[in-house]
């Protein structure tokens, strides 16, 4: 992803969260989304970004159709804390985003973008991938499964326009496979 890119992962990324979270969301809270406000906020985390969080984007005749986030976990019963640094390099990581424009869902976008996804996060040594996922969000829920994720146990709530929105944690191990 470059740049250049922002305003197309911002619409995806909007546009995907209007349509998978429908119904699990409140409705006006998608409704007021804006895309050029989330590129905004993404054009100024962009510059200010880790250099072990990678963003990664699929086209399809040069349009932006996908963008996948990978990242150091974040979750503090996983990741190291700020007292513990320096510390060594984290082995867990985190995907942070995977968005499909929602006409090319199960085209083989999300694939793409989720094996790109992994094998940067296995560049980066992470050693496991976590992830997060609305509950109630059944089709993110099998995308995840058959990418070899599973729930651990963990779950979250977020205030999201003033309801309380649920969230189950997944993880993956990045081990090699033998064979």
């Amino acid at each position: 992803m470059t740049e250049a890119d922002i305003e197309a992962v911002s619409a995806v990324r909007v546009h995907g969260w209007q349509t998978a979270y429908r119904g699990l969301m409140p409705q006006a809270y998608l409704d007021a989304m804006s895309v050029a406000e989330d590129a905004e906020r993404r054009r100024s985390w962009f510059g200010r970004r880790s250099p072990e969080v990678s963003d990664l984007v699929a086209e399809r005749d040069g349009a932006v159709v996908g963008w996948v986030c990978v990242g150091p976990a974040r979750d503090p019963d996983i990741a190291p804390g700020a007292e513990e640094l320096p510390a060594p390099r984290p082995t867990a990581g985190e995907l942070l985003a995977l968005y499909v424009a929602p006409a090319l869902i199960g085209t083989g976008v999300g694939r793409a973008l989720m094996a790109a996804g992994t094998a940067r996060a296995r560049a980066h040594g992470f050693h496991t991938l976590y992830l997060w996922v609305v509950r109630g969000n059944t089709r993110a829920e099998r995308f995840y499964e058959r990418a070899g994720f599973t729930p651990d146990g963990a779950e979250e709530a977020h205030d999201v326009g003033g309801s309380s929105v649920p969230e189950l944690r997944y993880r993956r191990s990045l081990a090699p496979t033998a064979g």
